[in-house]
C-alpha cells in the first residue's frame, strides 16, 4: 500500500532538518510504502511481517501517480533481487577481499556477464549451473564463445 503527499508547501521543507539543514531541491512527492510479507509452510501461514519505508521523488503527480510510483519501486527491488542478491549469494561477493584499483569493478562486471550468459543459455539456477560447468570446462568455454546460445 502506498500513500503520496504532493503538497509543494510541505515538500519544500523535506531535508531541512538534516545535518546540512537545507531543503532538498526538486522534491515533488513524498511516499509512504507499507509492505506485508507472509511466510507459508505448506497450507499454513507461520509468520507475517510488516515493513514501512519512505521515498521521495522529483516526479509530479501527473507523471507518477500511486500506481506508477509503486511499479517503479517494485522494479527497483526486482533489480536488487535479481542482480545483487545473485552476486551476494552465488558468488559471495560481500566477502570478496579484492579492494585495489579497478579489480572490484572488473570482478563485478565479470560476474554480471557470467550471470547474463547463464540466463541466456536457459539456466534457472545459477549456482547449479556453475557447479555443472565447473565439471565441464569445455561447455563453459563454448558458452562464452557462443554468447550464451548453446
Amino acid at each position: 500500500m502506498v500513500w503520496l503527499v504532493a503538497d509543494p508547501a510541505l515538500n519544500a521543507y523535506v531535508g531541512s532538518r538534516g545535518t546540512v539543514g537545507r531543503p532538498w531541491p526538486g522534491v515533488r512527492q513524498l511516499a509512504r510504502v507499507e509492505r506485508q510479507r507472509e511466510l507459508w509452510r505448506g497450507a499454513t501461514c507461520v509468520k507475517v511481517t510488516r515493513e514501512v519505508s519512505y521515498a521521495v521523488t522529483s516526479l509530479p503527480p501527473e507523471q507518477a501517480d500511486a500506481t506508477a510510483l509503486l511499479a517503479a519501486l517494485r522494479g527497483h527491488w526486482r533489480i536488487e533481487n535479481q542482480a545483487h542478491w545473485v552476486r551476494d549469494v552465488v558468488w559471495d561477493e560481500d566477502r570478496c577481499q579484492v579492494r585495489c584499483g579497478a579489480a572490484p569493478q572488473v570482478l563485478a562486471a565479470s560476474r554480471n556477464l557470467a550471470a547474463s550468459l547463464l540466463r541466456r543459455a536457459g539456466y534457472g539456477n545459477l549456482a547449479a549451473a556453475l557447479r555443472t560447468l565447473a565439471a565441464r570446462p569445455a561447455d563453459a568455454v563454448q558458452l562464452v564463445l557462443t554468447g550464451g546460445r548453446l
